[in-house]
């Protein structure tokens, strides 16, 4: 009889010592003693098996015994643990396999073994086997028992190696095995191999010309002896002196066979029906555990291909659940939400964006649930930081099972591709105004040398005292030229500041004849000695769109037209413009032109980035490409008609603006005489706005100039009372808006009555900030009306 001692104290050591003497057993040679479970073979031998339990969880010592267990033989080892737990504690260890719990200094050790080494003999029919002999045949219930309690608590391949030692203990064999069929059924390779009392590594053979193979065939198959000469091809049979043999097919819940358990004899191998009966029952058992093995590891490649997958997908992915709560994300979502995929997976937006975007984001996710159709849109995310995020998202629904829908969703980070887009925009504007520029500079200088000329006549007259009563007829005459004159030059200025604004994200009600007389007014002298321009304009409505990004559009289709005429001929070269409505919802714009045509290659590239057919250094191929992103992104389509020799069409469709016009209501302008006079302040780092407007209003209010906004707060402090102020918007030192922002957190009712003024275009943030307040923008020039009626509103 053997010991096997597990971090056993050494005075249990001395006590088991003197119980193996008294009983006339030898000690010597007789004991493995360990400290670590890693030292003992994975087979322990017969005998007393003893576990002293460390200080330390209940749940590690009950691990050790329950992996000492799985090594054991039950009906020839006896499993004791040492320790001092109290009894529900001891419970749990017998649970795992221990047969008595004892304390360590509990003695009774010459008992124990006197009883055990009886029993022993009684149940081998005499006499303790030598170390490493093949174990006598037991009892088949016992063995039955035995090979039940060492295959219920284990799963996965150790299940196969506690399954093959027990087998081979029980039937007092020399080897058994569970192997499994290899894909192309002409192998078979061991999962677990007994062999001789030791464990035999990853043995692969060919099942042609085997017993296997027959088993593999037949579902059972014995041969009481002889079966090395049976299959004189099986060289392992030979090898290994292998006489008897019991083979039963493993097969999965569809009935294939998928691999084979086998026990092998040196000895012949007499065997009953039960026994047969008990190797099919653990053949079956075998056979589902490996098909659950399959399936797990075929789960689990499908699991990691599908987490691979979507961690291939460049832009960020998740999927949603019915409750909207993540249930798979990829690395990109990882590191757009700077979040991992554990602190994501079973969340929501709520968990982690603002309350207004979470609420967006969900309002989409069920839209797309409960519409069920595919759903693209593009929106913006603001970032802790501040800094705002253009977002392009696409929303599926699949489901996996009825009434188990999911939705998956794609995120596509655009904000630098926006960016790209409006600088090329703006580029390509100042590229057009570069073309332009000699045509704007005539249009504005000769209205400006008449204007000139005059203001000069009008100065002469004055410096030789008052003027004679014939001569105001033509001082009156002389002052409409010059207004007539600086209007011109303010339309074009107007023109030029619609054209190269830089609010692109403003999207409103768009008058298009407007824009189209505003860009045939850029162009006119490109088009005044080459074509003629033929007007075929029907009523429209005003479409959705921006001012500026359509006047683009037009000026480049504009440019493109006369540009295709190869030589100025007022009577043959003709562009025709019309506008007309197409259904109910869309605006038609056409820019025709008789010039030669193009080629069907042409048409094809047309609308191409940097495509271009005009000679290098003389276009930049952007045009027609930008024209394409401007239309598209107002919710319009452009296309080209064309034929070589026929002229070319290109036609636009718009949007018609949906929304309700917000129109302001007029107010009642007072007689100068019934009006009360008021007290204004001006904020002008320009004096001469300042002097220009206190002369216009001198008749109505007074008006206070000051050139920084900084002083104007000053007079404020102070205490100077006003009844309105008017403040430019671009200033040195502190802003408009700067300034309207203090005086919002001082004086809250003067900010109300305080109106901003502005001769050009300023940053995004500024213009979201004038947008969002009740007072209009009175953008310069101004003629008088339109000031006083301004000055009007906020006094009102």
């Amino acid at each position: 009889m053997h010991a096997t001692l597990l971090s056993v104290p050494p005075t249990v050591r001395e006590e088991m010592e003197g119980a193996f003497q008294a009983s006339g057993l030898s000690w010597e040679g007789r004991v493995t003693s360990v400290e670590r479970l890693e030292e003992l073979p994975a087979a322990v031998s017969a005998g007393l098996v003893v576990l002293g339990d460390e200080s330390g969880g209940v749940e590690e010592a009950v691990a050790r015994c329950r992996e000492l267990h799985s090594r054991r033989f039950i009906p020839r080892t006896h499993l004791v643990v040492l320790t001092a737990r109290p009894e529900a504690e001891q419970e749990a260890l017998i649970r795992a396999g221990a047969d008595e719990c004892i304390p360590v200094q509990g003695g009774g050790w010459r008992r124990r073994v006197a009883a055990f080494h009886r029993r022993l003999a009684a149940t081998e029919g005499g006499g303790a086997p030598l170390a490493g002999a093949v174990s006598q045949r037991i009892a088949p219930e016992i063995a039955l028992r035995a090979l039940l309690a060492s295959t219920t608590s284990d799963l996965g391949h150790d299940f196969f190696r506690t399954l093959v030692m027990h087998l081979a203990n029980s039937f007092g064999v020399t080897s058994a095995l569970v192997g499994e069929l290899q894909p192309e059924r002409d192998s078979l390779r061991t999962l677990a191999f007994w062999l001789n009392g030791r464990f035999e590594e990853n043995v692969t053979y060919r099942l042609q010309g085997t017993p296997c193979h027959n088993a593999v065939l037949s579902s059972l198959c014995h041969y009481r002896d002889g079966v090395a000469t049976r299959f004189p091809e099986d060289a392992m049979l030979m090898d290994l002196g292998m006489r008897g043999y019991l083979g039963a097919a493993l097969k999965n819940s569809r009935g294939d066979a998928i691999g084979v358990l086998a026990i092998l004899h040196g000895e012949p191998l007499d065997l009953g029906t039960l026994d047969r009966a008990l190797l099919e029952a653990l053949a079956a058992r075998a056979g589902a555990e490996l098909e659950r093995i399959r399936t797990q590891e075929a789960l689990e490649r499908a699991r990691d291909f599908l987490r691979n997958t979507l961690d291939a997908v460049p832009d960020p992915l998740f999927v949603a659940d019915r409750a909207h709560r993540f249930v798979a994300v990829n690395r990109a979502f990882c590191g757009f939400m700077r979040r991992s995929a554990e602190q994501l997976l079973g969340s929501s937006y709520h968990d982690f964006l603002p309350a207004r975007e979470a609420d967006d984001g969900w309002r989409l996710d069920e839209l797309a649930f409960t519409s069920g159709q595919p759903m693209e849109r593009e929106e913006t995310l603001s970032s802790i930081s501040g800094t705002t995020r253009t977002l392009v998202t696409k929303r599926a629904v699949f489901a996996e099972a009825p009434g188990q829908p999911f939705l998956v969703v794609t995120i596509r980070d655009i904000t630098d591709h926006r960016r790209l887009e409006t600088q090329l925009r703006l580029a390509d504007r100042m590229v057009s105004v570069g073309t332009m520029a000699a045509g704007v500079a005539h249009e504005i200088n000769n209205p400006l040398a008449y204007v000139c000329s005059n203001l000069s006549y009008l100065g002469n007259v004055l410096a030789q005292g008052v003027p004679p009563a014939e001569s105001l007829p033509e001082l009156r005459e002389v002052v409409a030229e010059t207004e007539e004159g600086i209007g011109r030059v303010r339309a074009i200025v107007q023109d030029l500041k619609a054209f190269a604004r830089s609010d692109e994200d403003r999207v409103g009600p768009v008058d298009v004849h407007q824009v189209m007389e505003g860009a045939l007014r850029l162009v006119r002298n490109e088009l005044s000695y080459r074509v003629r321009v033929v007007r075929a304009l029907d009523a429209v409505p005003a479409v959705r769109g921006n001012e500026g990004r359509l006047g683009q559009v037009l000026v480049n289709l504009l440019v493109n037209a006369v540009q295709a005429f190869p030589k100025a001929d007022l009577d043959q070269n003709r562009i025709r413009l019309a506008t007309r409505c197409e259904g109910a919802n869309w605006v038609v714009v056409e820019v025709e032109d008789n010039g030669p045509g193009m080629e069907q290659e042409v048409l094809e590239r047309i609308f191409d980035p940097f495509f271009t057919t005009k000679p290098v250094g003389v276009g930049t191929g952007l045009g027609l490409a930008i024209c394409h992103s401007i239309v598209h992104s107002m919710g319009g389509q452009i296309d080209v008609r064309s034929r070589r020799g026929h002229g070319s069409v290109f036609r636009v469709l718009l949007p018609i603006f949906q929304g309700e016009d917000v129109v302001l209501p007029a107010l009642p302008v007072r007689q100068e005489h019934e009006a009360p006079r008021r007290r204004l302040l001006l904020i002008d780092d320009e004096p001469a706005v300042g002097t220009s407007v206190r002369r216009l209003l001198q008749g109505v209010h007074e008006v206070h100039a000051v050139q920084d906004a900084r002083e104007a707060l000053s007079l404020l402090s102070r205490g100077e009372q006003y009844d309105a102020i008017l403040c430019d918007v671009v200033m040195p030192g502190m802003s408009g808006v700067d300034f309207l922002r203090e005086l919002e957190q001082r004086e809250p009712l003067m900010a109300r009555r305080t109106g901003l003024m502005s001769g050009g275009t300023f940053s995004t943030q500024a213009r979201e900030f004038v947008a969002a307040r009740a007072s209009d923008l009175l953008e310069k020039p101004f003629e008088p009306e339109r000031l006083r009626t301004f000055v009007a509103r906020l006094l009102a």
